[in-house]
Formats: structure tokens, C-alpha cells, sequence
């Protein structure tokens, strides 16, 4: 288990006064997931609102934040490498013909104004911001929480994102600039957590060679939970240019990805909107059981 598997756990300990404050997620009277929406970081982690700890039904824990192997990874979150030149993923940036390195380019996504707060959603304004605090991009961000039968519940994050400049604002990734690899990372993030390597599948494909870059319908992953627990993970929400960004070998993280292979923009007189949608599910479902979930969904 990484450092960061059991923080914000709610469990009473010596630096629980240390931890920031966060609304709660609630399904059947259950706390399902609490958003972190002005973490106090270090600006090269990307400070930016996060879900975690994020749990099954059952209580348990899918999520990570701030491990070791990546300390800018924070639970489930929007994040993006390359915003117009600025760094709001956190870590080192991607240069072509250079590779990764510390540059003084890292800027935040911050919470502005609540627009509603209830047990089972929040709806709030955020700015993307860059080095110097100038606005990228201004977002509208709803978070709900549902159930989905006795062992399962979903998560819907609804976000649109409108340039702050007046003009078209570039999104990209390691990938756009550069890196080989299929590491297009940056966009809705989900860090995983998990003892030994999870699985991980679409409707017609299976591991992390064949579905990373995919523009599959749904995802799926699968793990044991640190102290023992199996869960499965549903991610819906492409939009056309997206991809799946995933990893399971070198850690567990899915990503509904925005700037896989190609710069993405969010144009001066157009919103960008996108909605992420995951089935948080207790045991390990497989692929037809996953085909059932969602076409029980897609029926009710």
C-alpha cells in the first residue's frame, strides 16, 4: 500500500486536523466519496479539487492520492498536462526533443463559487490558471451520486470548460508533444488502488496493451483493494477525439483522455462540455456483467 492509500480515510489520528476540509458524497444515508475542493499543496503536484477517498457500497477504498511512485496523482480529478503552455497535471512537463523536466510552469485549478451543495450532488465554478494566476479557462463542474442497485452506485461529473482569453486555448499532453508511448495522458483521471496488478477491459478487448489509446465505449477495472475488498470500476464519457489512457503494470490509473493524439482546443466562442460517468461496484464484475449494468441503465 503507498503512503497515500489510506489518507483522508476518516479514521481519528494526530494529523486528521492537518487534512483539508471536503464536501461529502452521500448513496443511502452511506458516505460514498468526499471532494477535496482546495487541497493545500505544493504547486508541482498540480493543486487542484480531487474525489478521495472514493468507496464502494461496502466501504471499500478506490482510490489513491498523493503515492509515492506519483505524488501529483490525486484520487479521481480533471487535470491536464498542457493548457496553453502551462503545466495543471503536476510533476515534470514533456519538451519535445528534451523529455521530462522541472520547469517553473505549473499553474492551478481553483474553486470559485458554489453554485449548489446536497448530500448527493455539488455544483460549483472553478478557473484554470496558469504560473502567474491568469484564468486559462473557466469551468462549471456537477458532481452526483446514485445508486445502482445494493452493491453499486454511480458517479456522474458533468464539466464545462470556456475560455478565460478570448481566444482558443490548446490542450496537451506528453503525447501532442512529443513523447512515444501511447502517453497521452490528461483529462478526467481516476488513480486507482490496488493490491497486485488490477484487470482491465472494454467490450472488446482486454490489458493495458490493447486498450490504451481505445476509444471504447466503457472501461472496466477490476482489483483487490489493500486489506482485502474486490471492486470493479465502469468508465463511460468518451467524446469524440477522446481516448482511454491506462496503466496497470507500473501503477493502477485509468484516464478518459483529451489530448491523446492530437491537440484538443477549447474554442473562444465554444464551450467544451463532457460527462464522466463511473460505476463504483463492489466484487469484480465481468465483461457480461458489466454489458448488463449498462444496458439496465440505459433501459430505466
Amino acid at each position: 500500500m503507498t503512503a497515500g492509500s489510506h489518507a483522508g480515510d476518516g479514521v481519528a489520528d494526530p494529523a486528521a486536523a492537518a487534512r483539508p476540509a471536503a464536501e461529502r458524497l452521500v448513496v443511502g444515508g452511506v458516505e460514498v466519496a468526499r471532494y477535496v475542493v482546495a487541497p493545500d499543496l505544493d504547486r508541482r503536484h498540480g493543486p487542484r479539487p480531487y474525489l478521495h477517498p472514493v468507496r464502494t457500497r461496502s466501504g471499500t477504498p478506490v482510490t489513491d492520492v498523493l503515492p509515492a511512485d506519483h505524488v501529483w496523482h490525486l484520487g479521481a480529478s480533471l487535470a491536464v498536462q498542457d493548457v496553453d503552455g502551462a503545466n495543471l497535471w503536476g510533476g515534470r512537463t514533456y519538451l519535445r526533443d528534451t523529455g521530462y523536466a522541472w520547469r517553473d510552469d505549473h499553474g492551478v485549478i481553483v474553486h470559485t463559487g458554489w453554485r449548489e451543495r446536497a448530500a448527493d450532488r455539488l455544483d460549483h465554478d472553478l478557473e484554470w490558471r496558469d504560473r502567474d494566476g491568469r484564468p486559462l479557462l473557466r469551468e462549471r463542474r456537477r458532481l452526483a451520486a446514485a445508486p445502482a442497485g445494493a452493491d453499486a452506485w454511480w458517479l456522474d461529473l458533468d464539466s464545462t470548460l470556456t475560455s478565460a482569453t478570448g481566444r482558443d486555448v490548446r490542450l496537451g499532453s506528453p503525447a501532442t508533444n512529443g513523447r512515444p508511448g501511447g502517453a497521452g495522458y490528461g483529462g478526467f483521471f481516476w488513480r486507482a488502488v490496488a493490491d497486485g496488478e488490477p484487470d482491465v477491459f472494454t467490450v472488446d478487448a482486454a490489458g493495458e496493451e490493447t486498450v490504451n489509446g481505445s476509444a471504447a465505449p466503457w472501461l472496466a477495472l477490476t482489483a483487490e483493494a489493500p486489506g482485502g475488498g474486490a471492486y470493479t470500476l465502469v468508465l463511460t464519457g468518451l467524446a469524440d477525439g477522446d481516448r482511454w489512457f491506462v496503466r496497470t503494470a507500473m501503477y493502477p490509473g485509468v484516464c478518459a483522455a483529451y489530448a491523446f493524439d492530437r491537440p484538443a482546443v477549447v474554442a473562444a466562442d465554444r464551450a467544451r462540455h463532457r460527462r464522466h460517468r463511473v460505476l463504483v461496484a463492489d466484487g469484480r464484475l465481468d465483461r457480461a456483467a458489466v454489458a448488463a449494468r449498462l444496458d439496465r441503465t440505459a433501459g430505466g
